[in-house]
């Protein structure tokens, strides 16, 4: 990669080599990333993604690194970091709450914080995103992987998203164009990277919001072991049953290898229990999932995705 020409791309934002990967994602573990971009804005994100593709280099895009486990080997690629950094576009939250029909639209850049825009959507009294606030993350990730707590998923209030394509393109999708599943997206399958997306909430009664926002961080607290790095439930819920359930019947509850751990706490979060390396962390994973699928035979699926060598 001739650096000089990203150096052409990128002048706002900013240009590292040899990251580590640790300083980025939820796990607190991580190599280094050969490169690793900040663009500052959409344009200079465009350009970028349009010369990668054109060069025929591999890259990731991440956001708050909530669901991403790297290798302690690092990432030989290049990291596009979309994710909460001031002085880039993608931290940037506009309100509209003078609609004819009384909602209030969101319009975030996709790194906004889940818990950003549900501080804003209490401050307006505006209701739909009580229980999405409290997951870790930004709305750009949240929108590809259709993220969801508590019985409400991001695709219930999104009404449009600004997208990148492979190719560098940038194309607006509305809400009828978008496919929404079970922790899965249209955008996913289509390797659209989120630059921005639009929230549609209804007005509601503030001291309501509140209080539930409050109730939800109280749940949340108990049940979850907030007090430790991970990456929130490391499985998708099989269907008709629950990870944790599973993980907790194949006597998986405070299991350890090496400095990684199922919690105590709940069964369905894998956490960095004590200094654990990104290879702990997987090998737990595994052994996770086999040893469910021989005591139930149900095959669990990760929602953490897997960056690097293994």
């Amino acid at each position: 990669m001739n650096i000089n020409n990203i150096r052409k791309i990128i002048k706002k934002g900013r240009i590292l080599q040899n990251e580590p990967m640790s300083a980025h994602t939820s796990f607190r573990v991580g190599g280094p990333a050969r490169y690793y971009f900040i663009p500052g804005d959409e344009a200079e994100a465009a350009s970028l993604v349009s010369y990668l593709y054109k060069n025929g280099l591999e890259y990731q895009i991440i956001g708050n690194g909530s669901n991403l486990l790297v290798s302690d080997r690092g990432y030989e690629g290049a990291i596009i970091d979309l994710g909460r950094h001031d002085g880039t576009s993608f931290t940037m939250l506009g309100i509209d709450d003078q609609r004819e029909d009384g909602k209030v639209l969101f319009d975030c850049g996709a790194g906004c914080l889940l818990s950003a825009i549900g501080s804003f959507a209490l401050r307006c009294s505006a209701t739909g995103f009580e229980a999405l606030s409290g997951i870790p993350g930004c709305i750009g990730g949240a929108c590809i992987m259709n993220a969801g707590a508590y019985g409400s998923e991001i695709g219930d209030v999104i009404t449009a998203v600004t997208v990148l394509t492979s190719t560098g393109e940038k194309k607006r999708l509305e809400r009828s164009e978008l496919t929404f599943g079970y922790r899965h997206s249209s955008l996913l399958e289509e390797g659209y990277i989120v630059l921005r997306a639009e929230v549609l909430l209804d007005k509601g009664d503030h001291a309501q919001i509140e209080a539930r926002m409050k109730e939800l961080t109280a749940q949340r607290k108990e049940k979850q072991p907030l007090e430790y790095p991970s990456a929130g439930s490391v499985f998708k819920r099989p269907e008709g049953d629950f990870a944790g359930r599973l993980i907790e019947e194949a006597g998986l509850r405070g299991y350890r290898l090496g400095g990684a751990m199922v919690s105590e706490k709940h069964c369905g979060f894998v956490i960095n229990y004590d200094h654990a390396s990104a290879a702990d962390i997987y090998a737990l994973i595994n052994e996770v999932r086999d040893r469910v699928h021989e005591k139930s035979g149900v095959m669990l699926e990760p929602e953490v995705r897997f960056l690097g060598d293994f």
